[in-house]
């Protein structure tokens, strides 16, 4: 790998959150201790309702759990694996009784305390189910299962699964860049256990460009979600969808990406100072993890 990993570590040191901190030592240490962490870390954001909140999504800043929160918790549970959470079970007990009778998730449930907040979490219609977020949130918990069977097991998996299943059949034009991209993931983890994903796949990647990047409308200036965002790993079914080279090319992007401080930066928005960094810790983990996993 041709990144400075000093440099990366010595920026999650200075900048990241301790949450971040233990992901990105997990990942590069493989330490038992550093997994442990990682669960233990994530009490910090939990709530009695055994939900998430308190800026675990960084631009989602209120206390209340969220299904933006689950997400967050579920992706740093399945970096914590093969340790597993006493608390995975409650979560997942949680996303169902905030879970739509469609069997689909609200983007967001109404804020308290808006400041902070990114305005389309704000805005958020608590009674229509998102697609974007259910197939976000249903990705990590797949990836989570994979180490543990209360995940794996769990009735409000197969819920979330059949609604994301229903709606992305309905898809019949191009979607919003994340949506598609979390349609994406979701189907390619899906179909480790469910062969209509499969089919599914095929739907949805006929609005994939060859060069892989979907612009974000509406977003920042320049603000593009790139193959490597919605197909890290190798030899997965989603990889079948992208051109090699495209793929290649990407990982050459990622990898001269590092900046001089050691982290990568977002070409989205952050709405508060603490999120700015926080964002910046997250995605140097994600960069480091998907550099790992493809040789680099």
């Amino acid at each position: 790998m041709n990144i400075d990993l000093g440099r990366a570590r010595a920026f999650m040191a200075s900048h990241a959150r301790v949450l971040d901190c233990q992901r990105f030592e997990a990942i590069t240490t493989d330490s038992d201790a550093a997994r442990q962490a990682i669960i233990h870390g994530l009490d910090a954001y939990r709530n009695l309702d055994g939900g998430y909140g308190w800026g675990l999504e960084p631009d989602l800043r209120a206390p209340e759990s969220q299904p933006g929160g689950a997400q967050h918790a579920l992706e740093a549970l399945a970096d914590a694996g093969p340790a597993t959470s006493p608390h995975a079970a409650a979560l997942l007990d949680w996303l169902g009784s905030v879970t739509l009778p469609d069997g689909g998730l609200p983007f967001a449930l109404p804020i308290s305390d808006p400041v902070a907040c990114a305005p389309f979490w704000v805005k958020a219609d608590p009674s229509e189910s998102s697609l974007q977020i259910t197939a976000a949130v249903a990705t990590q918990a797949y990836r989570a299962a994979r180490w543990d069977e209360a995940v794996r097991d769990h009735p409000w998996l197969v819920t979330a699964t059949r609604y994301c299943f229903d709606a992305i059949r309905e898809i019949d034009e191009t979607p919003f860049a994340y949506v598609l991209s979390f349609a994406l993931q979701f189907l390619d983890i899906a179909s480790d256990t469910h062969p209509e994903a499969r089919d599914l796949l095929d739907h949805v990647g006929r609005f994939v460009p060859r060069n892989g990047a979907l612009a974000v409308v509406g977003g920042a200036e320049g603000e593009t979600l790139h193959p490597l965002d919605y197909a890290p790993e190798p030899e997965r079914p989603i990889r079948g969808l992208l051109d090699p080279k495209a793929v290649s090319d990407d990982l050459d992007r990622l990898e001269l990406g590092q900046r001089q401080d050691g982290g990568w930066v977002v070409d989205f928005t952050s709405y508060s100072a603490a999120a700015s960094l926080e964002w910046r810790g997250h995605t140097t983990v994600d960069a480091v993890t998907v550099l790992r996993m493809n040789g680099r």
